[in-house]
């Protein structure tokens, strides 16, 4: 049972990356799928969630407009789209699924199903 996420990279101000993250061992189909950033030093925030049960999105306000988060059943795999990227969403991203929760606010990985791996985001000015 694991999610592994990809698609971080280097990208310059104004500019977009898509996030995904893949489920394996585990159908993501009654999960939520949710995305956590961490820079260093800082604790780890949560970004965004997208519950399965209503089909409703969930974002902190520094990214509401920019980011969409949505999940894909039939690849098992959910998406951060990052449109407008600032310097200050530089991070690296993680992503998790829950049976329950979303939104997601508690930053401890044990309160979640599934944890994955981080991608780094780096947004130059």
């Amino acid at each position: 049972v694991q999610l592994q996420a990809s698609g971080g990279g280097v990208v310059q101000a104004g500019g977009s990356l898509r996030l995904s993250c893949a489920a394996s061992g585990f159908n993501l189909d009654s999960y939520n799928i949710g995305w956590f950033r961490q820079v260093p030093g800082k604790e780890r925030e949560g970004v965004s969630c997208f519950k399965s049960s209503t089909g409703h999105a969930y974002y902190i306000n520094s990214v509401k407009g920019r980011f969409t988060v949505s999940k894909d059943n039939a690849n098992n795999t959910g998406y951060l789209q990052m449109n407008d990227l600032r310097p200050d969403d530089t991070a690296v991203y993680y992503c998790v699924a829950d049976r329950i929760r979303c939104p997601i606010t508690s930053p401890s990985t044990s309160r979640y199903d599934v944890w994955g791996q981080g991608t780094q985001v780096t947004v130059s000015s």
